[in-house]
């Protein structure tokens, strides 16, 4: 080197040969000729050449001046710097340049010109990708280490390099760049933050977006040195995350996307720094937990990440964020799910904890994204969720919030559709989500009309696709409806009912439109608007719109013509969708970007297109049918049994004859059908003859082929079939035949002569028969249908106790056990109510005979010869027939004015029944007259007593039942306005009056001032008012006010002479009056009108009268609490489903009710037979116990709505009330201790009372008390009778022990005598034994074995009782003693087929489905009962 340093000091440049010196003399083109030359022979050395190498060291040196790094000509500079790069390469490891500062400037140079990079297509492209490739092989930088300015070379590099790098460069250029970059991190000693920000800076999102070549080569170069680099990237973290140092980097701000950008190149890049992000995940700061949330989300949710499992400690940490504070934090990480669901299903276990609580979480933003997250994962693979995470979205069909159950139906739509009905994944997939179907349906009951709506939209799209090929569509229909549960079918079958009512209306919205225009018509126009729009979201615009749309079918004849297509019988699927889609068409011009008005009428058109069924529909259904007839359906693949296909295929098909009777009249259907009724499946012929009733109106004209065998197997059915096919056998002759007189005829008159009071199982079908043609055809057989009711009906049947029933401690049994004898009463009691229905009359004051006899049953508790010899639960079965047959006369006007009010008062109190069925039947009949509008306003005053019904969910029930009939009037007054002269037997507010005339006729209420008995009428008043004054609309609480106000100036028309009568119902007018201040601050106001009160109840006010004395005891004012009467919403009250006007929700098994729909009517094991009002401190096992066995509820309801088992069974271990209760539970166990002493000694019943209201205290241990399993008893003590001796009201006593048989009472009978209150029933039957308390007083002296009763009973007993009319006692007559009765005689076929015959007139709609599965253990009647004494029946029977 000193010999080149002798050179340099010389100062002579040697030039390549041929080569002249290069100066700022030369031109530029010369310039650039010569420097090729020198670039060629720099190229063409090598390190070895040492002469070279000095001979030509002062070129380089010169070569390195200033006039060449600053040239002006990038030809110039960019030869120059290929040069130097030679001469590094050649002079290396040691460069001929040691000023530092030239190297600085040196090596600053060739970065500029690696700018030229840039342009690939550029001539001098491949000279400056050697310039690149050179210092990159020679990692010619390295010599910057030593530099102080180093770092700033490398900067400058760096920068260049990442700005140039494009699309255009192919993979070489990409790996020498990638190759210089790397050498200077891995080789140097450190790596700035300036520098590592220059690489960093290219990760952000922003900058990756608009470079993602240089997003890639940052990339390379961070995998390249990622053990090197690793220490300087957790050293900036640690800088900005730990201390907070943001300004040491201006990429501070975007360390959480730089994490997850060096997390998804190499996790080992942040070995040390995922620690710190624990930390920053308990920041006290919501936006930085926020953003650390969602990094985190994405590292742990992305498809390769094993960060979970790699660190469990930050998963941990992660996962309680889901229960972070902040909204937007809880969301994010529900958001997440969906991703890790998805890419890890190793991690749903730890997800689903986590988002069982967020399903409920107070937000609705984040209720619906755990749907959202569960619903997506499923749909990609169902696999991916448990059952656990799909109950989740099940239990959001019910949230409060609409959009919420939106999102969760629809998941569940198209979860179904994809894994259910194209079985994507299999069967397994297809029976995990079976549930889908039946839930979906489930949520048609909720009163929310959105809900519904939607619930139609998605059968039509997702359950049964409407653009299925026909034969598809009803294979698949086929199949869904034999698989649904009860409740789902009826469902179903209510929606089609909606549906087709919709379309009538609007075929009548048609045919007014035709007419001509005058005011008449347009009222009826605008009415009948009304009412389609009722069933819309958004009433006020849907009127708007309908109106529009009245306009336009006026307007266009062409969108009319559609219209009436689409309404009409005969139109076949696809002309419906053409049709809606020609109108949508029309109404959608000119388009508009939101259009509500099309939207809604295409909604309506929606509704009423029959998109499922027509004619063709209907054929290829029945084909279905007789596929599984013949055994060649694919049913056991579908998994169904063939039975149940086929039953459930008739059953469809008799709901359509409903909706579609049209689409079903061809000779194949007809044949079809005619071969099902021969079938030996009973369910399956029936559903045909109804089915033939429904539609066969044609078949006389146009099928006569048909007629001539269908008659025969008509008249056959008629004469000898069972009692249901006989049923609709007769309904059939009268829907199809002409002649239907002669029919008639020729099956009365060999049935009346065969008729044999004998023959107990032969009789049933022949009665049903008769019964059903004196309905339809009155007066054809007049005479001697009178004849036959009043001696054979009434002597030979009702009055004649043939057998002696078994014996049995139950109060009900199932239908199979139920004696001969006893069918037979209840198809006679049937047989009196449908021949007084056929003649609408009581001209021959035959109405009131019978009212008189029905009285009589309900007096003598079922028993009407009071001998003895009927088993209780058969005396159960007659005393609800006899109280629905009183409910269905009074339906019929004329019947309805002539019952009386003590029997209206009678019939009331079999709602308080001692048999739980019997309650349960009964106010399923109530309810369904009430909803249908057919029975008036004093009916429903009998609600108010369901307050005293021991099992809560029945009084849950009833409430439901009470709302939904109160809406029904209201909704039905806002249709019709001009039904004012109705209004007091609509206006629901017009029910006080009945009801406190009922409560003060209530023969619980005995002693006026008593405190628990004026607890009792509280509790069964607020139970009305409660729902009556959830909402003030026009000032009703002031109208309420007022009315009782005025029945104070009155007197009680049914005693208006009794002052201690009076005294009462001005008491229960107080009471009524204390709750109204209690619970309305507006009360006080005018009334809007002046009231009117019913004059069979109340007397005219007198004007001299001023009553302003307040009747009530101070101690009971303590018990009226301030407060605001709660929202009156069944949605969320109790999860039971309640089906539209008229239509009872459940079956038999569990209708009405909201116990279970396991339960059975006729099952031992069903719910809740118990009566009186129980406190949950004490048990009864008087009551029908077997209750206790039941459990869940027939449709899922809400979480918080969701009730344990113990709160079912608490309910039924309620001690009845009706005594007074003592200060302590000492006092309650004292006294069952005192009855159980005495459960081996005989017993004698009390009149037993039912029970008061529960104080708070006593309401509150209804939550709180467990059930103890030692507490069940066997089937034997199973729906054992109360231990009391009268009717309609629940036992008083509790015991433990199976009673004893009582032995025959020395009671006396009670009849009509003042003296012997009808409160005072005699003995029960020996089978209804009972447990006494001890310390009660005398009761009666006509039953002095009573004295073990309680003093404080409040019972109709000693001089008070006598002062009460036999009317007004709720009580059964006493017994006469009888002989140990014999065992039942049990009937056969024909009595079960009996126990299941349903006589209620078949009507459209699912209350064929929804209806009770054996209606006609209670008669589908309602009305009143009179008092009557047992004594006069006989009398009485020969004025029918």
């Amino acid at each position: 080197m000193a010999h080149a340093k002798q050179k340099v000091n010389d100062g002579k440049i040697t030039y390549p040969p041929g080569v002249k010196e290069i100066s700022d003399k030369i031109s530029k083109e010369e310039m650039v000729r010569r420097l090729k030359m020198v670039v060629k022979t720099f190229m063409d050395m090598d390190q070895d050449s040492e002469e070279e190498k000095e001979m030509y060291l002062n070129l380089a040196l010169h070569l390195a001046s200033d006039f060449f790094l600053k040239h002006p000509d990038k030809d110039v500079r960019l030869l120059v710097a290929c040069c130097l790069a030679d001469i590094f390469r050649i002079y290396a490891p040691e460069a001929p340049y040691t000023s530092p500062d030239k190297l600085k400037d040196i090596f600053m140079f060739i970065s500029r010109q690696l700018k030229g990079l840039e342009d690939t297509k550029s001539p001098q492209f491949n000279r400056y990708f050697y310039l690149l490739e050179n210092i990159a092989w020679v990692k010619s930088y390295n010599i910057c280490f030593e530099l102080e300015d180093g770092n700033e070379i490398f900067t400058q590099l760096y920068r260049t390099l990442f700005s140039v790098i494009n699309n255009g460069h192919n993979q070489k250029v990409h790996m020498h760049m990638v190759d210089l970059m790397s050498s200077i991190i891995s080789e140097g000693d450190t790596v700035s933050q300036e520098l590592l920000d220059t690489v960093l800076v290219n990760l952000i999102p922003a900058h990756k977006n608009l470079n993602k070549q240089a997003y890639d080569l940052a990339k390379a170069l961070l995998k390249r040195t990622a053990q090197a680099i690793e220490p300087y990237i957790t050293n900036f973290f640690n800088q900005v995350l730990m201390l907070g140092k943001t300004s040491i980097s201006d990429l501070s701000e975007h360390v959480f996307d730089l994490i997850l950008e060096l997390y998804n190149i190499d996790s080992h890049l942040l070995l040390s720094v995922l620690p710190q992000l624990e930390f920053k995940l308990k920041s006290n700061d919501n936006d930085e937990r926020l953003q650390v949330v969602k990094l985190l989300a994405k590292m742990f949710g992305a498809k390769d990440s094993e960060l979970a499992s790699q660190n469990k400690p930050l998963w941990q940490c992660f996962l309680g964020r889901f229960n972070d504070i902040h909204v937007p934090i809880r969301l994010e990480c529900v958001k997440f799910a969906s991703h890790c669901l998805m890419n890890h299903p190793d991690l749903t276990k730890d997800l689903t904890e986590y988002l069982k609580v967020r399903s409920h979480d107070p937000e609705e933003a984040i209720r619906h994204d755990v749907i959202v997250s569960i619903v997506t994962a499923a749909k990609k693979d169902l696999s991916l969720v448990n059952d656990q995470l799909l109950n989740f979205v099940r239990e959001r069909t019910l949230d409060k919030r609409w959009r919420v159950r939106k999102e969760a139906m629809m998941g569940l739509a198209q979860i179904y559709k994809k894994y259910a009905l194209r079985a994507e994944a299999g069967k397994d997939a297809s029976k995990q989500i079976s549930w889908i179907q039946d839930k979906l349906l489930h949520i048609y009951y909720q009163n929310s009309i959105d809900d519904r709506l939607l619930v139609e939209r998605i059968f039509a799209q997702f359950m049964v696709p409407h653009n299925l090929e026909t034969t598809e569509r009803m294979k698949c229909l086929y199949y869904l409806y034999a698989t649904l549960d009860s409740n789902a079918v009826k469902a179903l079958n209510e929606m089609w009912k909606c549906q087709n009512m919709l379309r009538n209306h609007v075929k009548d919205l048609l045919d007014l439109i035709k007419q001509e225009k005058s005011d008449a018509a347009t009222k009826a126009i605008f009415s009948k608007v009304m009412v389609i729009t009722i069933g819309k979201a958004y009433p006020g615009k849907a009127q708007d719109f309908m109106k529009k749309f009245t306009q336009v079918l006026e307007e266009d004849e062409k969108i009319r013509k559609q219209l009436e297509t689409l309404v009409s019988p005969a139109c076949s699927c696809k002309q419906a969708e053409g049709s809606v889609r020609e109108i949508t068409k029309k109404l959608g011009n000119p388009k508009q970007p939101t259009n509500p008005f099309l939207e809604m009428i295409k909604f309506l058109l929606e509704r009423i297109a029959p998109v499922h069924i027509d004619a063709e529909s209907i054929s290829a259904l029945i084909k279905q049918v007789n596929k599984s007839i013949d055994g060649t359906a694919d049913d056991e693949e579908e998994g169904v049994p063939t039975d149940q296909a086929i039953r459930a295929g008739l059953e469809l098909l008799k709901v359509l004859s409903f909706t579609h009777p049209i689409s079903f009249h061809s000779a194949e259907t007809f044949e079809s059908l005619l071969a099902c009724l021969k079938m030996d499946d009973e369910k399956v012929a029936e559903a045909a003859l109804q089915i033939f009733k429904n539609t066969g109106n044609k078949i006389e004209e146009d099928f006569p082929h048909i007629r001539s065998a269908l008659l025969p197997v008509l008249q056959h059915k008629a004469k000898k079939g069972p009692p249901r096919q006989a049923k609709y056998a007769i309904h059939c002759i009268h829907a199809i035949f002409s002649s239907k007189e002669t029919q008639f005829a020729q099956i009365f008159e060999p049935l009346h002569k065969s008729l044999d009071p004998t023959n107990l199982e032969q009789l049933i079908t022949p009665l049903v028969s008769i019964s059903h043609i004196a309905l339809l055809a009155p007066d054809q057989f007049a005479a001697p249908l009178k004849s036959l009711v009043a001696n054979f009906l009434v002597k030979d049947l009702l009055m004649n106790d043939r057998l002696p029933g078994r014996k049995t401690t139950k109060l009900w049994v199932p239908d199979e056990e139920v004696s001969a004898e006893t069918l037979v009463k209840i198809q006679a009691i049937k047989f009196m109510v449908r021949w007084l229905l056929g003649m609408k009359n009581n001209l021959s004051k035959s109405g009131t005979s019978t009212l008189r006899l029905l009285t009589a049953i309900l007096h003598s508790d079922g028993d009407l010869t009071e001998q003895g010899k009927i088993s209780k639960p058969d005396m159960s079965r007659l005393r609800l027939a006899a109280g629905c047959a009183i409910l269905k006369l009074a339906q019929e006007p004329c019947y309805h004015e002539i019952i009386t009010l003590e029997q209206y008062q009678l019939c009331a109190l079999v709602i308080n029944d001692e048999c739980y069925q019997v309650r349960q039947v009964f106010a399923q009949k109530l309810h369904k007259g009430l909803s249908r509008l057919r029975l008036s306003l004093e009916y429903m005053a009998i609600c108010a007593l369901c307050a005293k019904d021991p099992v809560k969910e029945r009084r849950a029930h009833a409430r439901q039942c009470l709302v939904k009939n109160i809406n029904t009037r209201r909704e039905y007054l806002k249709q019709h306005a001009a039904v004012s002269e109705k209004l007091l037997s609509l206006l629901p507010e017009y029910v006080v009056p009945y009801t406190i005339h009922l409560l003060a006729h209530d023969p619980d209420y005995v002693k006026v001032q008593d405190i628990e008995q004026l607890k009792d009428i509280k509790e069964c008043l607020w139970f009305i008012l409660e729902i009556l004054m959830a909402k003030n609309e026009n000032n009703s609480h002031a109208f309420i006010r007022k009315m009782v106000e005025n029945i104070k100036q009155t007197k009680d028309a049914q005693g208006p002479d009794d002052l201690k009568m009076n005294e009462k119902l001005y008491t229960v007018c107080d009471i009524a009056m204390n709750i109204i201040m209690s619970k309305s601050t507006t009360y006080s106001l005018e009334s809007p009108k002046d009231p009117v009160l019913p004059a069979r109840f109340f007397t005219q006010p007198d004007k001299n009268f001023s009553n302003t004395k307040n009747y009530l005891p101070a101690e009971i004012k303590s018990f009226f609490t301030p407060g605001k009467p709660k929202a009156a919403n069944v949605l969320g009250a109790v999860n039971k489903p309640l089906s539209s006007a008229g239509k009872q929700s459940q079956t038999k098994s569990s209708r009405m009710e909201t116990i279970s729909n396991a339960s059975s009517g006729s099952n031992p094991s069903s719910p809740g037979r118990s009566k009186g009002r129980l406190d949950s401190s004490e048990l009864d096992h008087s009551e029908n116990e077997d209750i206790l066995m039941m459990k869940s509820s027939p449709l899922p309801g809400k979480k918080g709505d969701k009730r344990d088992d113990s709160d079912l069974m608490r309910s039924e271990t309620e001690k009845p009330r009706g005594r007074k209760r003592a200060t302590a539970s000492d006092q309650d166990e004292k006294l069952n201790q005192e009855e159980q002493s005495k459960s081996g000694q005989e017993q004698k019943p009390k009149a037993g009372q039912r029970g008061r209201k529960r104080t708070a205290a006593a309401a509150e241990s209804d939550d709180q008390s467990s059930w103890p399993e030692e507490k069940r008893v066997d089937e034997d003590e199973q729906n054992s009778p109360p231990k009391k001796g009268r009717r309609g009201r629940p036992p008083k006593a509790a015991i433990v022990d199976t009673p004893k048989e009582e032995t025959p009472g020395k009671v006396s009978k009670r009849g009509r005598k003042k003296a012997v209150p009808a409160e005072e029933e005699g003995e029960r039957d020996s089978e209804n034994v009972e447990q006494k308390q001890k310390g009660s007083g005398s009761r009666q002296a006509k039953t002095p074995k009573r004295s073990q009763q309680s003093m404080d009973v409040p019972v109709s007993g000693g001089e008070e009782s006598v002062q009460l009319t036999p009317q007004k006692k709720r009580g059964r007559p006493p017994k006469t003693p009888q002989s140990q009765p014999k065992k039942n005689v049990h009937a056969g076929h024909s009595r079960k087929a009996a126990s299941k015959e349903n006589d209620s007139s078949e009507e459209m709609d699912a209350s064929q489905n929804s209806s009770p599965k054996n209606d006609d253990l209670s008669l589908e009647e309602e009305e009143e009962v009179s008092a009557l004494n047992v004594r006069t029946v006989p009398a009485v029977i020969l004025n029918i």
